[in-house]
């Protein structure tokens, strides 16, 4: 049984590769910014539901949206998936210095609060 993110990864460069569908084939980032609207417009009215069956279904069309841009990244030469994992990591260790570092936080409004004021200052950093 193949169902690991591996394989899921792999499973999009073969929809896009030479074998591949039609249809997989053709679509650019711009192409799919209708569908990933939808997706996530589908997800907010499942959780709003909270329907937990359809929210698993429609979490993992949102998941293809992401790993299907992140192939089209890829073939273009911008990014891969991996790319995008590491910045997440990167960026969720360095927004929770309450969890990963010596900051302290007590309450969810105090968590916020270094979280708002760690984004501020990794934006101030990319000017």
């Amino acid at each position: 049984m193949k169902n690991n993110f591996a394989d899921l990864v792999e499973t999009f460069a073969i929809l896009r590769g030479p074998n591949g569908c039609p249809w997989d084939k053709k679509q650019t980032h711009e192409s799919l910014i209708k569908n990933m609207r939808e997706e996530s417009e589908e997800l907010i009215a499942a959780i709003e539901k909270k329907d937990a069956e359809n929210m698993k279904e429609e979490l993992g069309d949102v998941l293809l949206q992401v790993l299907l841009h992140a192939q089209i990244a890829k073939e273009e030469g911008f990014f891969s998936i991996d790319d995008v994992i590491q910045g997440l990591y990167d960026k969720l260790h360095y927004r929770h210095p309450h969890v990963f570092g010596d900051v302290k936080a007590q309450s969810p409004e105090e968590a916020l609060a270094v979280w708002k004021e760690m984004k501020r200052k990794s934006r101030e950093t990319k000017k």
